[in-house]
């Protein structure tokens, strides 16, 4: 018998980070593997900088919000934000957070994954990338309910053939700072 795939993941971030871009390639992935898939946004303040969170659930639930501790990954585009949506997670949750420097706090989650992404992405070319570098550390972790091979997929329908290689570039670059 099939075991039914089911995840709850937030991807949180700031304003014109990518944060609903990353949304819909996950749930891009999900849909074409024949996964019943949600989605649910806020961004009310985004336009100023402001917090943005969205949720990506794959299997069978009755609703696109993730409750407090219920959460099974987070993709963090920007650190300060683990104070203010890290609680939606269970403690055993897996973490992939942006961040230049170790994280301080005695309160940290136990599977915590950091990366400089908005390093990389200037390295790339542009900030703009550091959403596609921390999908591709969490990608590369194993974590994440499709493999990598399917977010590729997603990210090159997305994006278009103008954006499409940088994409992917960027990608490619947090699989390969999972390693690091």
């Amino acid at each position: 018998m099939k075991q039914q795939m089911k995840q709850q993941i937030i991807v949180s971030g700031m304003g014109g980070q990518g944060v609903l871009f990353v949304t819909r390639i996950i749930a891009g992935a999900g849909v074409a593997m024949g996964l019943e898939t949600f989605t649910s946004e806020t961004h009310g303040m985004a336009q100023r900088g402001g917090s943005v969170i969205s949720f990506v659930k794959v299997g069978s639930f009755k609703s696109p919000l993730i409750r407090r501790g219920q959460g099974d990954l987070g993709l963090f585009l920007h650190a300060q934000n683990l104070e203010v949506h890290g609680n939606l997670l269970q403690k055993e949750a897996d973490f992939f957070v942006n961040s230049a420097v170790s994280l301080p706090g005695d309160n940290l989650p136990a599977n915590i994954s950091t990366i400089d992404a908005s390093a990389i992405a200037r390295e790339l070319g542009s900030p703009v990338y550091t959403n596609l570098v921390i999908l591709g550390l969490t990608a590369g972790s194993g974590k994440l309910f499709c493999p990598v091979d399917e977010l590729e997929k997603s990210i090159k329908d997305l994006s278009g053939e103008r954006f499409s290689e940088a994409n992917l570039a960027a990608f490619q670059q947090g699989i390969e700072g999972l390693n690091k």
